[in-house]
């Protein structure tokens, strides 16, 4: 398990609300970047299922939309909309990001540090690349076509749920 420092790191949400990802500092985290056009788009419905069971448990999915794999809508109101209209979505989402190259949010500078469970770190694949941090930082690293719904991504969340 590697370990990242991102809760000074200044986030916008998706209605323009300037706060730090250590708003959520003291839950488990599951940070995803998604994007609306993708075929991967129906894990929104699992990671809404996520947000649902484990919420009151200190958890919470971050949705980070992306267009850099060209699969976006073109406004966060597009987005907002898509993402409650089509799946429901209650979970916090957050103003569109690069997360890979030299332009890439700060966020994901850190998060791409974290090798997967065969042990490569390194830019993100595609769209629903999912991490799942701990309150202290602890973090893993899950690829785009594992499901929010495998085991090892419930282990993960389990693990990483405060007290």
């Amino acid at each position: 398990m590697s370990r990242v420092s991102i809760d000074d790191i200044p986030v916008t949400t998706i209605d323009g609300r300037a706060t730090t990802v250590g708003e959520f500092g003291d839950r488990a985290r599951l940070i995803v970047n998604v994007a609306s056009r993708c075929g991967l788009a129906p894990q929104y419905e699992a990671l809404e299922a996520l947000q649902r069971r484990y919420e009151p448990r200190g958890f919470t999915v971050l949705g980070f939309p992306s267009n850099q794999f060209l699969q976006e809508l073109g406004s966060e109101d597009a987005i907002a909309e898509y993402c409650s209209t089509t799946w429901g979505v209650t979970f916090p989402m957050f103003e569109r990001v690069k997360v890979n190259g030299r332009s890439r949010h700060p966020l994901y500078g850190q998060l791409t540090r974290v090798p997967d469970d065969d042990g490569k770190a390194g830019r993100v694949t595609w769209n629903f690349e999912k991490f799942v941090v701990a309150p202290g930082g602890e973090a893993r690293r899950f690829r785009p076509s594992t499901q929010p719904e495998d085991a090892a991504v419930v282990e993960a969340i389990e693990a990483a749920l405060p007290g």
